[in-house]
C-alpha cells in the first residue's frame, strides 16, 4: 500500500508542478491583458486630448480671424477686377500704342502730306498727268468689274477691240482688283486711283521701316530707310506710274520672311525666333506684289529665287561641312516654304501665260537691245533730279537737258541718302561683312540700272536680257534704281542707328540720365533732311470730262481722234458700261490699231466705213473739242447719205452709226 501510495504520490507531485506552472502562465497572460487595456485607455485619452487641443486651436484661429487686423488700415486698397469692357479697352489701347500701329499711322499721315494735293480734289484730278493714270484707273475698274461679273474673260478686256488678251498689253495692277469692285464709272475710278496712290506710298514707307527693324535697325534708322525708299527724288518722276509706286510689298514680304525664319542682319539665325505664320504671310505678300505687275515684280521674283538658293546652300554647308553643328530648321517651316514658294510660283506662272501669248501674237511687242539702249541712263543720271523735285528740280534743269530721255534717266536717290549711306560704311550697327555686302548690292544694281551704258551691258544687263525668261520684256533698266535705293536706305539705317545708340550712351552718363534737346535734334536731323529732300511739285491736272456719248452709245465703237495719249482717257470713260472700244493705250501699239488710225484719217468715207465694218465696229464717236487742226475738223460735217450710215449729235460729240 505504501509503495503504491509512494509510487502514486510521485506522479501526483509532478502533476502539481505542472499545475503550478500552468497557474503561473495564466497569471502572466492576465497581467498582459491588463497592460494592454491600460495602454488602450491611455491612447484613447491622448487622442481625446489631441482632438480637444485641435478644436481649441481652431476656435482660437476663428476668433483671431474674426478680429480685424489693426494694420490693415494702412494697406493699399485691393485693385478691382476689371470687367470685360475694360479688358477690351485695355487690349485696344495696347494695340494702338504698339510700334507697328504707330508706324502704320505715321506712314499714312506722311503719305497724305507728301503727296498733297492728291486728296484735295480726288474726284477730278490725277497726279503727274491724266494719260497713264487714266489707263491705270481703267485697269483697276476693269479687273474689279470682270471678276465680279465674268471672271473667265479677265484677259479679254473691252479695249483694243477686237484684239485678244488685250488686258495683258501692259502691267495690270491685278492685285488691286478687290478695290476695283467698289463703285462704277469714271468718277469712282479716279477717286479709287487717288486713294490707292496715297496708300501705296504709305505701304512702301511702312514696309521699308519694318524690314529695317527686322534686320536690326533702331527706330530712327528704320524711319530713314522707310522715307528714303518711298520719297527718293527719282521716284517723283514716276508719280504717273502706279505700278512702279506700288512697291511696298517688296520690303514687307522680305521682312515677314526674315521674321518667319528667325533671321536678322544684326543677330543672324536664331531658331528660337522662328514663326511659321510669318513665313506664310511673307510668301502671300510676295505673290500679291507680283500680281501688281512684272515691271518691278520680275526682278523681285528672281531675287527671291536667288535668296532661297543661297540660303539653302549656306545652311547645308554650315550644318554638314564647315561647322557640323545642329542648326534646326523645322518640318513646319520647311512645309511653309514649300507651300508658300509653290503659291508664289503658281501666281507668277498663271500671270505669265497671257503675256507669252501676247508676245506670240504681236512680234512687234518684243523688246530689243536697241530699245534698251534708248532708255539706258548715263552715270550723270544718278546725280540728276527730276523736275518734280522741290529742292533740286530747278537747279538740275541743265543736267536734265543733257539726258536723252530724262523722264526715265533722272535717277537721283537723294544726296542726303548718299551721304548717310557713305557714313554707314564706316560707322554702323551692321557688321563689316554686311556693310560690304550692301555696298556690293548697290554697285551691282547701279550697273544693271545703266543698261547698255555700262560696258555695253556685255557682262551685266545683256546676259539677263538674253537668258532670263521675261527679262526681255523690261523696257527701262533705270527702274532697277528701286533696289539701289532700298540698299542705300539700309546702309543709312545702320549709320543712323549707331548714332542713336551713341546718343543714348552719352545720355546715360548725364545727371539726370536723359538726352539734351540738342542731342535729340541731332538724332532726328537725318530723318528731317530725308523728308525735305523728298518734297515735290508734282502737277495734278484735271481729268477731261466724260462725253455724254460714252454713257449712251453701245459698242463696239471707235472714238476719234485716236492716239496713244488720247486713247487712255477713252479707256477711263468706258468704265460706265464697259462697252467694247477699238481705242487703247499700252506699252506697245498693235499693228491692227496702227492700221485703224491710218485708215480712219479720212473718215467718214467708203474705205474707212467698210474697213470698220469688217472689224465689227458699230459706232464711231467724233469729239468736236479735240478735232481742231485734224482732218476730221472738215469731214465731220460732210454728207453721209451715200455711205449707208447715219449721223447724230450727242452733246459735244458726233455719233456715226455704221
Amino acid at each position: 500500500m505504501t509503495t503504491n501510495a509512494t509510487g502514486g504520490g510521485q506522479p501526483t507531485g509532478q502533476a502539481g508542478k505542472s499545475d503550478d506552472a500552468g497557474a503561473g502562465g495564466s497569471d502572466d497572460a492576465g497581467a498582459s491583458d491588463e497592460k494592454a487595456v491600460t495602454d488602450g485607455k491611455r491612447a484613447g485619452a491622448d487622442e481625446k486630448a489631441d482632438a480637444a487641443k485641435a478644436g481649441a486651436e481652431k476656435v482660437g484661429a476663428e476668433k483671431a480671424s474674426a478680429e480685424p487686423d489693426p494694420w490693415s488700415a494702412f494697406a493699399p486698397a485691393p485693385e478691382p477686377v476689371p470687367g470685360r469692357p475694360r479688358r477690351a479697352a485695355r487690349a485696344v489701347g495696347r494695340l494702338l500704342r504698339h510700334e507697328w500701329t504707330l508706324a502704320a499711322f505715321g506712314a499714312l499721315a506722311l503719305a497724305v502730306a507728301l503727296t498733297w494735293p492728291t486728296l484735295r480734289y480726288p474726284l477730278y484730278t490725277l497726279p503727274q498727268d491724266y494719260w497713264d493714270p487714266s489707263l491705270q484707273s481703267w485697269q483697276m475698274a476693269w479687273s474689279g468689274h470682270i471678276l465680279r461679273t465674268n471672271p473667265g474673260q479677265l484677259w479679254q478686256s473691252n479695249t483694243f477691240f477686237p484684239e485678244a488678251y488685250s488686258f495683258a498689253f501692259s502691267d495690270t495692277l491685278l492685285g488691286y482688283a478687290p478695290v476695283g469692285m467698289i463703285g462704277t464709272g469714271p468718277d469712282a475710278a479716279v477717286l479709287r486711283y487717288n486713294i490707292m496712290f496715297v496708300l501705296a506710298h504709305a505701304l512702301a514707307t511702312f514696309g521699308a521701316y519694318v524690314l529695317a527693324r527686322q534686320l536690326g535697325s533702331g527706330r530712327i534708322g528704320a524711319a530713314v530707310a522707310g522715307v528714303s525708299y518711298t520719297y527718293a527724288p527719282w521716284l517723283l518722276a514716276q508719280a504717273g506710274h502706279l505700278h512702279i509706286v506700288s512697291n511696298g510689298g517688296i520690303p514687307l514680304a522680305l521682312a515677314m520672311l526674315a521674321r518667319g525664319h528667325g533671321w536678322s542682319l544684326r543677330h543672324g539665325y536664331r531658331p528660337e525666333r522662328r514663326r511659321v505664320g510669318w513665313a506664310y504671310a511673307g510668301w502671300l505678300v510676295a505673290a500679291w506684289q507680283l500680281s501688281l505687275g512684272f515691271g518691278i515684280g520680275l526682278p523681285f521674283a528672281y531675287l527671291l529665287a536667288g535668296i532661297v538658293l543661297v540660303a539653302t546652300v549656306t545652311w547645308c554647308l554650315r550644318r554638314w561641312v564647315v561647322r557640323p553643328v545642329r542648326r534646326p530648321f523645322g518640318a513646319r517651316l520647311l512645309v511653309a516654304d514649300l507651300v508658300g514658294g509653290a503659291v508664289f510660283a503658281a501666281v507668277g506662272a498663271l500671270l505669265a501665260v497671257p503675256y507669252f501669248k501676247v508676245a506670240e501674237q504681236h512680234p512687234n511687242a518684243e523688246r530689243t537691245i536697241g530699245d534698251i539702249a534708248v532708255y539706258s541712263p548715263p552715270v550723270s543720271g544718278f546725280f540728276t533730279a527730276p523736275a518734280e523735285s522741290r529742292v533740286w528740280g530747278a537747279l538740275h534743269e541743265g543736267a536734265r537737258a543733257a539726258l536723252p530721255w530724262h523722264p526715265e534717266m533722272t535717277l537721283l536717290p537723294g544726296f542726303v541718302l548718299y551721304a548717310l549711306a557713305a557714313g554707314g560704311l564706316f560707322f554702323s550697327v551692321w557688321r563689316l561683312r554686311h556693310r560690304l555686302t550692301l555696298l556690293a548690292g548697290v554697285l551691282v544694281t547701279i550697273a544693271l540700272g545703266m543698261g547698255t551704258r555700262f560696258l555695253d551691258g556685255t557682262f551685266t544687263y545683256v546676259p539677263l536680257f538674253d537668258h532670263l525668261p521675261g527679262w526681255n520684256g523690261l523696257r527701262t533698266p533705270g527702274r532697277m534704281m528701286l533696289w539701289t535705293t532700298l540698299l542705300l536706305g539700309l546702309l543709312a539705317a545702320g549709320a543712323v542707328s549707331a548714332f542713336a545708340e551713341r546718343v543714348r550712351e552719352i545720355s546715360a552718363e548725364r545727371v539726370p540720365a536723359r538726352p539734351s534737346p540738342w542731342l535729340r535734334a541731332a538724332a532726328l536731323l537725318p530723318l528731317l533732311l530725308v523728308v525735305v529732300e523728298g518734297l515735290n511739285t508734282t502737277p495734278h491736272p484735271v481729268v477731261p470730262e466724260q462725253p455724254a456719248a460714252m454713257r449712251t452709245v453701245n459698242g463696239p465703237m471707235l472714238v476719234l481722234p485716236s492716239s496713244q495719249n488720247l486713247d487712255q482717257p477713252v479707256m477711263l470713260w468706258s468704265t460706265s458700261q464697259f462697252q467694247d472700244v477699238v481705242n487703247g493705250g499700252s506699252g506697245f501699239t498693235p499693228t491692227q490699231q496702227d492700221d485703224v488710225r491710218r485708215v480712219t484719217l479720212s473718215f467718214p468715207d467708203r474705205t474707212s466705213v467698210e474697213y470698220l465694218r469688217t472689224l465689227g465696229v458699230s459706232n464711231v464717236v467724233v469729239l468736236r473739242d479735240q478735232i481742231v487742226g485734224t482732218p476730221w475738223e472738215v469731214t465731220v460735217d460732210a454728207p453721209v447719205d451715200q455711205l449707208g450710215i447715219t449721223r447724230e449729235e450727242v452733246g459735244n460729240a458726233v455719233v456715226f452709226r455704221l
